[in-house]
């Protein structure tokens, strides 16, 4: 099935799914930095008592750019609460890996499928790309700001791009948020630009998708592999979404969008906003499905 077929099947499912009041199954589905912590902070525990409140009435999935390590990290409180554990779906880098909750709040987080980048695209793609990352982290002029070493990260089924690198910390990221939207285009877009010309002239970048991951860093796959991706392991749930970069470039942007045509995607700018979406949008909703 062809990249364009597959997006039109997609949005085509989920309507069907919205017509059928028989549905059961359903997922709510959260992206994790700027959504249920602050960037590359640890689970806001104020959620708490919102998200037992939505595990009575729903299943609940961590979909993010990340991979497990960093979830595991951030979200150590949520993984290790034993109302919520049970109901957790974890779905690191776009959801090309997937992770299903235990059985029982002692028992572990089994992984189910996962796909590689080196696996799925050509060979000369894939060493062209990285060899265009390096270019272009040697070539852009950072005198002026941190840098923190660990610049590219392979996830297997992503790359991350950090620039400043990735052991940023809290004061280092503000001054490259300071730095980044300074310029009328942003800095990290003019970064964005070079790199698809590199790989525009070396003939790949039909093949790869570019996207803003975070505050700092730049999400790089293969194309189709968005977090939409994660919606293959629903077939038979009913998806709802909660993101916060859902802009044009965003790395929440296709799931969102795709989701916002049939009423179930919001857009929060904080944990205290995913907080009130939850009590004030989603779980009346819910709640609306099953009394009718």
């Amino acid at each position: 099935m062809s990249y364009g077929k597959r997006i039109a099947w997609l949005k085509d499912r989920e309507q069907q799914k919205n017509n059928n009041k028989q549905q059961t199954n359903k997922i709510i589905l959260f992206d994790m930095d700027g959504t249920l912590t602050y960037p590359r902070k640890p689970f806001d525990e104020d959620l708490t008592p919102s998200l037992i409140n939505l595990s009575q009435y729903a299943d609940i999935g961590i979909v993010t750019g990340s991979d497990l390590d960093y979830v595991e990290q951030q979200l150590e409180f949520l993984l290790n609460h034993k109302q919520l554990r049970t109901k957790l779906h974890l779905l690191p880098c776009n959801g090309t890996k997937y992770y299903k909750p235990p059985r029982d709040p002692h028992g572990d987080f089994e992984l189910v499928s996962e796909v590689s980048m080196k696996d799925n695209i050509d060979h000369r793609v894939f060493k062209n790309l990285m060899i265009s990352l390096i270019e272009a982290q040697t070539s852009i002029d950072l005198h002026h700001l941190p840098l923190t070493g660990h610049f590219i990260s392979y996830r297997g089924s992503m790359i991350n791009w950090c620039p400043i690198g990735r052991n940023a910390n809290d004061e280092q990221r503000k001054f490259f948020v300071h730095y980044d939207t300074a310029y009328e285009r942003t800095y990290r877009q003019q970064l964005k630009e070079q790199l698809e010309r590199s790989l525009r002239h070396k003939d790949i970048l039909k093949h790869i998708t570019i996207k803003f991951g975070g505050s700092t860093s730049f999400d790089i796959y293969p194309n189709g592999w968005d977090k939409r991706y994660c919606l293959t392991h629903f077939n038979d749930w009913e998806a709802w979404f909660v993101g916060d970069r859902c802009e044009d470039g965003g790395n929440d942007q296709e799931l969102y969008e795709l989701l916002f045509d049939v009423g179930r995607s919001f857009k929060t700018e904080d944990t205290n906003q995913t907080a009130l979406i939850i009590d004030e949008q989603i779980i009346p909703k819910l709640i609306n499905c099953d009394t009718t």
